[in-house]
């Protein structure tokens, strides 16, 4: 069986605890994470998981590297459990999420290679098109900050709202100037936005999301987002002061190796699209 397991409070609290003891007595860098054990990494189910079940089936052994990944489910325990030292590195999150997350959450998450990207959609079981939205439909969106502008960005890249001037990644309903179908907006936490569609009219849903619940982006999404200068490429992200592991560097290695680009592009179709060359 691959080396996955499903993180539980338990294990979480272990693993802090064990942290602690270890501190004890020790002058050693409180930031250092111990490199002799093997190397522990949160991530979602899909894609991230997936492909990183794919190294350790295929590369790691090779590479000298011993991979664990743990599942997660949401987009919180990931950085906590990355910055107690529950694990070691998490790999399911952009660059505005989380500094986001670091900015509010007072964590110290830094990103060390972007690997893909998922492009946000949106998708419905009422309508073919989103020109078929009709006037005062509901469309479910993310209600963490940052997925919720990217989301709001979206439908405004397509002209179905307009957004304030000078709006960045803060974005809310309350910012928007113009709403030509008069769309109304339901805030749902990211993982449930999938199964929001057969209550509403449409629903903006992270890549993630989409596949494992069945939809193909590539081509089940009325809207996808533009891949081209996107900045929600996904990334392998540790905290701060252990970016010079040598496992976290061998797996950025293998993240970004050619077998890893292939496995992407077969395996996902355009769902998913590789960030590196």
């Amino acid at each position: 069986m691959r080396n996955t397991a499903k993180i539980t409070t338990a294990v979480l609290a272990a693993g802090a605890l064990t942290l602690g003891l270890s501190a004890c007595g020790s002058d050693k860098d409180s930031t250092a994470s111990d490199t002799s054990g093997p190397l522990i990494v949160a991530a979602s189910p899909v894609p991230h998981a997936e492909i990183l079940n794919f190294i350790e089936k295929n590369l790691a052994k090779k590479a000298g590297l011993d991979l664990e990944v743990k599942e997660f489910q949401d987009y919180i325990v990931p950085n906590t459990a990355t910055e107690d030292g529950s694990v070691d590195a998490n790999y399911f999150q952009n660059q505005p999420y989380l500094d986001d997350f670091n900015k509010k959450r007072g964590t110290h998450i830094v990103p060390v290679v972007t690997v893909h990207l998922e492009p946000l959609g949106l998708y419905s079981h009422k309508v073919k098109s989103a020109d078929a939205l009709k006037s005062g439909a509901t469309v479910a969106v993310p209600n963490d900050a940052v997925n919720e502008a990217r989301a709001l960005k979206l439908l405004a890249s397509k002209g179905l709202i307009t957004l304030k001037d000078g709006v960045g990644s803060e974005a809310t309903p309350q910012d928007i100037s113009k709403n030509p179908k008069n769309l109304k907006f339901k805030e749902v936490e990211a993982a449930q936005t999938p199964r929001s569609l057969d209550d509403v009219d449409a629903a903006v849903i992270n890549g993630n999301y989409a596949i494992s619940s069945g939809l193909k982006p590539a081509t089940d999404a009325l809207v996808l987002e533009a891949a081209t200068n996107n900045p929600y490429g996904n990334f392998l992200a540790v905290k701060k002061g252990n970016e010079n592991d040598p496992r976290v560097k061998k797996l950025a290695k293998l993240l970004t190796s050619p077998e890893v680009k292939k496995f992407i592009e077969d395996k996902y179709a355009g769902s998913v699209i590789p960030s590196f060359k």
